[in-house]
């Protein structure tokens, strides 16, 4: 199932979180991506209710199976191409904003190839 780039930014985002902090909470997500609480709000019902991330009786958020599938896809492809792009010499800024649009466009088989690609000719290159 296809979803779109936004509910994949903020899987990534409480992935990224829960990496950092541990629990994550709605007003973490808002002061991350510096998005309104009403936004995160109605975003966080719209995961909840595809299945991609539960909220406990206190406000923690959880992904589940399928979000973290989602989160660790887009998590991996931004960092292998966002440090691929630093590597060939893109500024960081110019890269990390270049890569946030590219992980969600570019299909399974063409990443899969651009990452073998990179581990086979780049040896000192570990995103």
């Amino acid at each position: 199932m296809r979803i779109k780039e936004s509910a994949e930014n903020y899987l990534e985002t409480i992935l990224i979180l829960q990496k950092r902090n541990g629990d994550v909470r709605s007003i973490d997500i808002v002061n991350e991506l510096s998005y309104s609480k009403p936004s995160v709000s109605i975003a966080m019902k719209n995961l909840r209710e595809n299945g991609y991330v539960v909220m406990d009786k206190d406000g923690n958020i959880t992904l589940t199976d399928a979000g973290r599938q989602i989160a660790e896809t887009m998590f991996e492809r931004h960092t292998v191409i966002s440090s691929w792009l630093m590597y060939l010499g893109v500024p960081q800024a110019v890269a990390l904003e270049d890569a946030c649009r590219i992980e969600h466009v570019i299909s399974a088989e063409s990443f899969e190839a651009l990452k073998q690609h990179v581990y086979d000719n780049h040896e000192l290159f570990h995103p």
